[in-house]
């Protein structure tokens, strides 16, 4: 049984601060990336991502603000932010994929108000 859960998300007022965080449970090998998405209407979108080898990219809305980190001995994953808009309002998703499959978390409300 592979999990994902994600704790962090809340409302927030404009400019303010949360940091996600995805905690991996289970045998989970052969990582390939994993990142943060936010849901879109019909996709969710990739906000952060990290790479097997450790190569970090993050969606230009997001750049300068947020954070993806992870902690390989917690085997978990965080995303920092910061400066929060309330176009950043959204459910955040976590993603582990491997050579195999892909798994993703229950999603977190994130919510800014102005």
């Amino acid at each position: 049984q592979v999990q994902l859960v994600e704790s962090g998300g809340g409302l927030v007022q404009a400019g303010g601060s949360l940091r996600l965080s995805c905690a991996a449970s289970g045998s989970i090998f052969s990582i390939s990336n994993l990142g943060w998405h936010r849901q879109a209407r019909n996709q969710r979108d990739l906000v952060a991502g990290i790479s097997s080898g450790g190569r970090i990219s993050y969606a230009d809305y997001v750049q300068g603000r947020f954070t993806i980190s992870r902690d390989n001995a917690k085997n978990t994953v965080y995303l920092q932010m910061n400066s929060l808009k309330p176009e950043d309002t959204a459910v955040y998703y976590c993603r582990i994929t491997t050579n195999l499959y892909t798994y993703w978390g229950q999603g977190t409300q994130v919510t800014v108000s102005s």
